[in-house]
């Protein structure tokens, strides 16, 4: 299989390669650490309730309309009640959340008698962002689940501290604390808030060691901030402490360890820290970051200010929902939490969790376009997330535009260099590709075995054989085990006919490798085909049609396969279906060509398609 199966494969590549340039970036503080370790099994979450989770929107289907809405009531622009719901959920499935929150809050006024309408208001709310209409709505309704009821808690609470009335909020949280499914968010804020409204008893009470335990974990590090805005050092270091001496968390409070003793005047102490912690093999780049702005005695951190922490605090019950797959819970979160201190790291993680969900990926990208071009680091972060939500849209020029987005705002960066490359693969625009792989930042003398696959397969697509198999191969010989190494260059050799037998043996590895992919099978058949296995080639290609039915390609060599043992009929309907299969036109003319002629001595031994 060749071009099906390059781009197959540079989507791969790509994903490989781009995912880590878009979790890596920006460098990490504390709320940024993966937190999975800290969980003991804990529930699931249940989610908002926005469309049916990993399902296709399904064809609109019209509702009977209830009772309630015969006659529907209809606004002052004569739109009813049902037909504005209609359009809401159909908004709602497309990812347009504002939309989608227009059209149901519109409908919550005019029949406020219906809660299913008011949940799903709220729920849109949520998600855009219009946070205050969503605190309005819930209060108004008694019979709202605890998934948005106690969200609706949340947020209003989050508002009032926003609106400087951290008092009211305060009583609030006190009298009624946010419960499941959003416990855990309501306890990490709440020091916060109440340190803002001058109730510091609460805000420095020690956290329930018997509940969540990352409310404990990052319920003592909010407790060590506070204990040290009010200049209780011995007690905050004292906390602290007790996070950098457990072995499970030291790795995340290292960094805010030593920042706090830098403020303290005690840089040698905190470079002894940061040294310990990449002397450990700490993989936190934050670290030696830290390490170098102590050694040039660089200014240290400042202490987050109260909104700044409470901010942080819902960042980081963000991050763990996202970890549980509650990215809606999430989005929620982070859209409190840029309330309270709008930033691009904050705009770009909400980016990010949103296009983790389909339901919530228009949000995402929306989002994403937000994040302000400096620091270039984020907005380039920002870009490639863009260009990974696009690419598997298929919106795959769109996907370039933001990788060659990324490339200006961090024009060194060989990670960006080497996802751009490979979008331009996947647009067939290989002579661009060729000049960003041959470019210094990806053809270095310890270049990766990835870099030498892309610029074979650009050499062989532009027909530049004897460069291709030189790439190919030494790229083979970095990872002689890779199945989609062995499987492209096998592919090469077999379908020119020069190394037939050798070919043959690296796809039939490759297969072995990883026998579940179709476009792998399909080689083999294809090898199978060109030594004359007719039969055992017509097995081989139907297990790769089942596995990939729509691939123009596999079709193609089965059609092949069945005339070659004189099944004219099944090979006549086979090439029939790939010009249903949006073939290129190098492909289309040669099946049109079989379907008139049949299959020509020279078209089997010869195909090479």
């Amino acid at each position: 299989m060749r071009m099906t199966a390059l781009r197959s494969t540079l989507l791969v590549a790509t994903l490989l390669a781009t995912t880590a340039v878009a979790q890596e970036a920006p460098a990490p503080r504390v709320q940024d650490i993966p937190l999975r370790e800290l969980e003991t099994s804990p529930p699931p979450l249940p989610p908002l309730i926005v469309v049916g989770e990993g399902e296709e929107t399904p064809a609109p289907t019209i509702d009977a309309i209830p009772r309630v809405w015969a006659p529907s009531p209809r606004d002052e622009a004569g739109r009813t009640a049902y037909g504005l719901f209609l359009s809401g959920r159909s908004a709602l499935s497309q990812g347009a959340f504002d939309e989608g929150a227009e059209f149901l809050s519109a409908v919550q006024t005019l029949t406020p008698e219906q809660p299913s309408v008011t949940e799903q208001a709220t729920t849109a709310a949520l998600l855009a962002g219009d946070l205050s209409y969503a605190a309005r709505a819930a209060s108004s309704d008694a019979s709202l689940s605890a998934a948005i009821g106690e969200a609706a808690e949340l947020v209003s609470a989050v508002l009032d501290f926003e609106r400087e009335e951290a008092r009211r909020a305060n009583i609030r949280l006190k009298a009624d604390p946010v419960s499941a499914p959003h416990a855990r968010a309501g306890a990490l804020v709440s020091p916060w808030i109440a340190a803002a409204a001058g109730d510091w008893e609460t805000a420095l009470t020690e956290p329930d060691l018997s509940g969540d335990p990352l409310v404990v974990v990052f319920g003592r590090y909010n407790r060590a901030q506070l204990l040290e805005r009010r200049r209780r050092h011995d007690e905050a270091e004292q906390a602290l402490r007790v996070l950098i001496d457990n072995p499970r968390t030291a790795p995340i409070f290292r960094v805010p360890y030593g920042e706090f003793l830098e403020r303290r005047g005690r840089r040698d102490e905190a470079l002894a820290v940061y040294d310990a912690g990449i002397a450990q093999g700490s993989p936190d780049p934050a670290l030696a970051l830290a390490r170098e702005r102590a050694a040039s005695r660089g200014r240290p951190p400042a202490l987050p200010s109260l909104r700044e922490g409470a901010a942080e605090a819902l960042t980081i019950a963000a991050r763990q929902a996202s970890a549980e797959n509650a990215e809606q819970f999430a989005v929620v979160y982070l859209r409190l939490a840029i309330a309270l201190d709008r930033t691009p790291e904050t705009l770009y993680l909400l980016g990010q969790t949103a296009t983790q969900e389909e339901d919530l990926r228009n949000l995402g990208l929306s989002v994403l376009a937000q994040v302000p071009e400096q620091p270039a680091d984020i907005h380039a972060a920002a870009q490639v997330q863009r260009g990974l939500t696009l690419a598997a849209q298929d919106r795959n020029e769109d996907a370039l535009a933001a990788f060659q987005a990324a490339q200006r705002s961090s024009p060194e960066d060989a990670r960006i260099a080497r996802v751009t490359a490979g979008q331009l693969m996947q647009l067939e625009r290989y002579d661009e590709a060729l000049a960003i792989l041959n470019g210094p930042l990806l053809n270095t003398a310890d270049q990766t075995a990835d870099i030498r696959f892309l610029r074979g397969a650009a050499y062989e697509s532009l027909g530049r054989i004897p460069e291709a198999e030189a790439e190919l191969w030494t790229a083979l010989q970095s990872a002689p085990n890779e199945p989609i190494y062995l499987n492209y260059l096998g592919y090469l050799w077999v379908d020119s006919g020069t190394r037939v037998a050798e070919g043959a043996e690296m796809i039939a590895r490759a297969h072995a490798a990883d026998p579940e992919d179709g476009n792998i099978q399909d080689s083999l058949g294809w090898a199978q085909f060109r030594q004359g296995q007719y039969d055992v080639a017509v097995e081989t290609l139907e297990q790769a049609v089942a596995k990939e039915p729509a691939n123009a390609e596999i079709n193609d060599h089965l059609g092949d396969a069945y005339w070659m043992v004189g099944r004219r009929r099944e090979a006549g309907f086979q090439w029939s279906r790939v010009l249903t299969l949006d073939p290129d036109a190098e492909r289309r003319a040669a099946v049109e060509r079989k379907l008139a002629e049949g299959l020509t001595p020279e078209a089997s031994v010869g195909a090479g398609l």
